[in-house]
């Protein structure tokens, strides 16, 4: 495959030029990407949350992204959590305005959380393709037919909504063994009807969400999806499957772009972070009873690996290899030179998170010269701040200033 199918600007595209996505154009080819912020109490959006996003912007990325908006109240990973409703459109719409007014584009990253959801925070049986135990200790209940039929019409009602509270873009989550996620993988899915057994079945929801978003959006704002590369658990889904569904994805015509990624939320999240595993600082956001199980399990729940600039790039690059999809590449970017050769392999951007957690503004100095790596230390303390606002412990929180 050339690097050209990906770039508008021949085979070196620069990092801070224009770039289309979709029927939108970002002014460079950096997004931050989807971390849940924290700043929902109570699923109502507020000043946190305005700030935090207009802090992205200001920043310097071109595109920032608002995690996680649910389609469903069951898909809620918990009663924190924005559902999206007609409610929430006038109060979503001030973090647009704040996301354009610093001159970056807003991304609305929409899903429903499956058996990741907390039931017994959000006070309704988790859903997953089939039964088993939630995190939350409860059982999940197996989606019947009519739950399929029903979360796909408000997956298309949610992004429709969206877009009418100011999103440039939707992202569809489906990583992280969500509910889309969980029913590509081989190790949750284990129904026998049509909705499960080959990839082709299990592919059959998430395939038929992606189009009722995209029949919902049309050309008003661009859509992307968040796919799990691999699920990082014996028997889930892996490469060569996820491969096959993005050729899947490729062919129905959907998406404007693919942001990769991988690891599960239930077993194995550090999968996706990769550096330090926060345990101590983890149990200490668990309930007594459960935090004393946690220092039982949780070296198998929280794995250590490695940390490397741009983890996921020899995964990835299976994807640009086997697509034409402008793809968009994820995983512990920190260095400018590492952007700028992801886009010369063929990436068509570059997502990161924890480093701009860490300085919102990297983005903004690399492109007025500097060439500093970012200070991100990948200690992954920041995971456990979600319940409280999602920073850097190692600088001041700006909420608290």
């Amino acid at each position: 495959m050339s690097k050209e199918r990906h770039t508008d600007h021949g085979s070196e595209p620069a990092v801070f030029e224009p770039a289309r996505l979709g029927p939108i154009t970002l002014k460079n080819r950096i997004i931050k990407s989807a971390t849940f912020e924290g700043a929902t109490p109570k699923g109502q959006v507020g000043d946190d949350l305005v700030a935090f996003h207009r802090r992205m912007a200001g920043g310097g990325v071109g595109m920032t992204t608002v995690a996680y908006l649910a389609v469903s109240p069951e898909g809620r990973t918990d009663r924190h959590c924005v559902l999206l409703g007609d409610d929430v459109v006038p109060d979503l719409r001030r973090v647009t305005d704040a996301v354009h007014e610093a001159g970056a584009a807003a991304s609305a990253q929409v899903g429903h959380a499956g058996p990741v959801a907390n039931a017994r925070s959000n006070r309704s049986p988790s859903l997953a393709p089939t039964r088993r135990l939630g995190p939350s200790g409860a059982m999940t209940r197996a989606a019947t037919d009519g739950d399929i039929a029903r979360i796909t019409e408000e997956y298309r009602r949610g992004a429709a909504l969206a877009v009418e509270a100011g999103f440039d873009c939707i992202e569809i989550h489906l990583g992280h063994n969500y509910l889309l996620s969980a029913f590509l993988s081989p190790k949750l899915n284990r129904r026998t009807d049509g909705w499960g057994g080959s990839l082709a079945n299990r592919s059959r929801f998430p395939l038929q969400v992606v189009e009722a978003v995209k029949g919902a959006v049309g050309d008003r704002a661009a859509v992307t999806a968040k796919l799990n590369m691999a699920d990082g658990v014996d028997g889930g889904f892996w490469l060569e499957e996820s491969l096959e569904f993005g050729r899947m994805l490729e062919a129905q015509g959907a998406l404007d772009a693919l942001e990769l990624t991988g690891g599960s939320s239930l077993s194995n999240p550090m999968f996706l972070f990769r550096g330090e595993a926060p345990r101590v600082e983890f149990a200490a956001t668990l309930p007594g009873p459960l935090r004393a199980g946690f220092r039982l399990v949780g070296s198998r729940f929280l794995q250590e690996y490695p940390f490397e600039e741009a983890y996921f790039l020899p995964y990835a690059r299976q994807f640009l290899d086997a697509l034409s999809l402008p793809l968009i590449l994820l995983g512990g970017v920190n260095r400018l030179d590492t952007v700028e050769a992801a886009l010369d392999e063929g990436f068509s951007f570059v997502a990161m998170a924890r480093a701009l957690l860490r300085e919102p503004d990297l983005v903004r100095r690399w492109e007025e010269g500097s060439t500093d790596e970012g200070l991100c230390i990948h200690c992954n303390k920041c995971m456990p701040t979600i319940y409280t606002g999602t920073r850097c412990v190692l600088v001041p929180d700006p909420a608290a200033g």
